[in-house]
Parts: structure tokens; C-alpha cells; sequence
């Protein structure tokens, strides 16, 4: 009968108190493009930025997901790349929206 070698791997506590520090450091970023009033395209640039770099480190670490065989990865990274495309999809729909209700319904075309 084969046994399986496979070792339980743990992590030491240092890895997550470092990646603690480092949500801890984005999110006082996060904040600090409110407290500086940025505005426009800096402004959601620089928040969805540091959201995805946050939600990139949880998943990588908290969720284990850096440890973990390929095929676990994609089925995470793959929808979620589709639900940012289709964001993007939406956005550029509602831009065109918004600027035909704007010259139909203000100037009367």
C-alpha cells in the first residue's frame, strides 16, 4: 500500500501580521484619497486600485490561494476577470446612455 508523503505545511505568524500591516497601510491610503479631496478619474482610479491590491493580498494569503495548485487559482481568478470585463462592459453602456438621454432630453433632438 502507498502512503501519501504530503507534509501539512504551516505558515508562521509573521507572514499574516506583515500582510495585516500592509491592509492596514492600503486602507489608510483608501482614506487618504477622501481626506485630500481627489476628484474625477484620480479619485476612482486610485480607490479601485487599492481595493483590488487588498482584495488581491486576501485572497493570496488569508485565502491560501498562494500555497495552492493552479487549478484551484483559476477557478477564482478566471470570474473573477469575467466580472470586471463585464463591468466594464456596463460602464461604457451607461456613459453612451447617459449621453443620449443628456442630447435628447435636455436640447430636444
Amino acid at each position: 500500500m502507498e502512503q501519501n508523503n504530503k507534509k501539512a505545511t504551516t505558515h508562521s505568524i509573521g507572514i499574516y501580521l506583515w500582510i495585516w500591516g500592509l491592509l492596514f497601510v492600503f486602507s489608510t491610503f483608501s482614506y487618504l484619497v477622501d481626506w485630500y479631496n481627489f476628484q474625477g478619474l484620480l479619485r476612482w482610479s486610485l480607490i479601485i486600485f487599492f481595493m483590488l491590491v487588498k482584495a488581491g493580498l486576501i485572497m493570496a494569503i488569508f485565502m491560501h490561494l498562494y500555497w495552492e495548485r493552479w487549478a484551484i487559482v483559476n477557478v477564482l481568478l478566471w470570474p473573477m476577470t469575467a466580472i470586471m470585463v463585464f463591468v466594464a462592459i456596463m460602464t461604457a453602456e451607461s456613459q453612451y446612455t447617459f449621453f443620449t438621454r443628456a442630447l435628447f432630453f435636455v436640447t430636444g433632438g
